[in-house]
């Protein structure tokens, strides 16, 4: 409430000493009682006098509490749906019908180009990189598919710091078979941090229309 609400609210409590009301507040008060005069008593003589105005005064109070109230009302609202909004964040995407991919004399930034989700667009599929929106708890994942006779390795970083890895060693003399593997970790971000995965260099990665190269992420909880 404001001072000048206070003020008001003083001057009606300690200075009063009006006469009848007006026209305008009789109308005030019949729409606050109904119509009904003895809902709201009032004494003869001065403390009636000084009953009456006190009540009157308050009028306009609380018409601008009520305003007030709203007003607030209306900006909490605003404020829930854009912090909702602000954590809605999940993605997941895969690498793509490409087939054998590799090997790279260096580290290959994978760029998973099929996106199943990507609420609260913090995927770029342009470059493969998560950028986290908010501070807080996130927990990413990583799967890489490829055949048994060939060396597999990818890794997931963030700010350039390996986190995790998935790796395949090559079966000799084993025949042509595909295996999945599956990893994953929760970690704590800062806003603008950035989670991604590399191939490593000497190794291949497959995936196809079955979508088995994956990454993928979600905010658990912000701090």
């Amino acid at each position: 409430m404001s001072y000048n609400i206070l003020y008001l609210l003083l001057f009606v409590l300690f200075s009063c000493n009006c006469g009848s009301m007006s026209e305008a507040q009789k109308k005030e008060r019949e729409a606050l009682t109904g119509g009904r005069s003895e809902s709201l008593p009032v004494e003869s003589g001065a403390a009636g006098n000084q009953q009456s105005c006190l009540i009157t005064g308050l009028y306009p109070l609380l018409a601008e509490l009520s305003s007030s109230l709203q007003s607030l009302k209306a900006s909490m609202d605003k404020e829930q749906f854009r912090r909702k909004e602000e954590h809605n964040i999940a993605f997941a995407a895969t690498f793509g019908n490409k087939g054998d991919v590799g090997p790279f004399n260096t580290n290959f930034p994978m760029v998973y180009e099929k996106v199943f989700l990507n609420a609260g667009s913090c995927y770029n599929t342009g470059t493969g990189i998560f950028t986290a929106p908010v501070k807080g708890v996130y927990f990413l994942s990583l799967s890489g598919h490829n055949k048994t006779s060939k060396p597999m390795a990818l890794r997931l970083f963030k700010n350039g710091e390996a986190m995790i890895g998935v790796y395949n060693h090559p079966l000799i003399d084993a025949g042509i078979r595909y295996e999945t593997l599956y990893n994953s970790i929760t970690l704590m971000l800062e806003k603008g941090d950035q989670v991604y995965v590399h191939l490593l260099a000497n190794h291949w990665v497959f995936d196809n229309t079955d979508n088995l190269t994956l990454f993928t992420g979600h905010l658990v909880f912000p701090l």
